[in-house]
């Protein structure tokens, strides 16, 4: 399923961060949509030189973050999504944070191999408790035939703390059997902090037969490290500049740790 979905064995997704897209507060209204779409082909292409095995759009810069998409965000992203595809000859995914009808909805319009979200649980986060609908969500998948799709569920989400006592192998197990997760993602506290080593092995090893993947705060120090034990990694703040989130993609840093990464695999 990996080398079909992501075209390699133990792949390395990379982040698209799009600018703030219309309607969030830092949206560049001089730019505009074209501004938007003209960095991120800039970092697409430094992402692709680089070779990575696939590329994710997210719109990481929408801050504060949505727990439900708003019309003029997610019309503004499928438009980007759209015009940005014609130039990406690897696999790419979506990701509307923090919505996952919106980001199936995004993946079946966009065509996308792979979407990912926080689609079970319940959360006490920064945006409000947060109940996402994973039914809705797997239903809209079925309802489009788009099963091809696959759908990686994020565990512990950033920015949040889960409700409960479960443990990480638990929600990691319940996330398989009750709401048909293709792949599990373990994650940081934030964007660009290092997942747990303990907690990933932990989720591995509840589901031996499911793919479990880093989620953020990969880099070349601990990439070696996270695929020992993990089938794969999305890294997104270290390809930056300067290892900086809402910095260009680095082309050079791109290429040293994918150069490392096939040393690795």
């Amino acid at each position: 399923m990996l080398k079909t979905t992501f075209g390699s064995h133990k792949p390395i997704i990379a982040m698209i961060h799009l600018a703030p897209l219309p309607g969030s507060p830092l949206y560049d209204k001089d730019g505009g949509m074209q501004k938007i779409i003209d960095l991120a082909a800039a970092d697409i292409a430094a992402l692709q030189a680089g070779g990575v095995d696939a590329v994710m759009f997210g719109n990481e810069g929408d801050r504060p973050y949505l727990l439900k998409a708003s019309p003029q965000s997610l019309a503004a992203m499928s438009f980007a999504v759209g015009e940005l595809k014609r130039s990406i000859k690897i696999p790419f995914g979506v990701n509307y944070l923090w919505d996952p009808v919106a980001s199936v909805s995004l993946g079946i319009a966009s065509g996308a191999r792979f979407v990912r979200e926080i689609f079970t649980g319940v959360y006490d986060s920064d945006m409000g408790i947060w109940a996402p609908d994973a039914a809705t969500a797997l239903r809209l998948r079925a309802d489009c035939n788009r099963s091809d799709m696959k759908l990686m569920f994020n565990i512990n989400a950033e920015f949040a703390s889960p409700m409960g006592d479960r443990s990480i192998a638990a929600r990691a197990k319940s996330a398989v059997f009750s709401s048909l997760a293709d792949i599990v993602l373990v994650s940081g506290p934030m964007t660009g902090q290092a997942v747990e080593t303990a907690n990933l092995k932990l989720a591995k090893d509840a589901l031996p037969d499911t793919p479990v993947f880093a989620n953020t705060g990969v880099n070349s120090d601990n990439v070696a490290d996270i695929l020992k034990i993990g089938d794969g990694a999305i890294v997104g703040t270290h390809f930056k500049l300067g290892g900086d989130t809402w910095k260009a993609v680095d082309g050079d840093r791109v290429k040293r740790f994918m150069d490392k990464v096939a040393k690795i695999r």
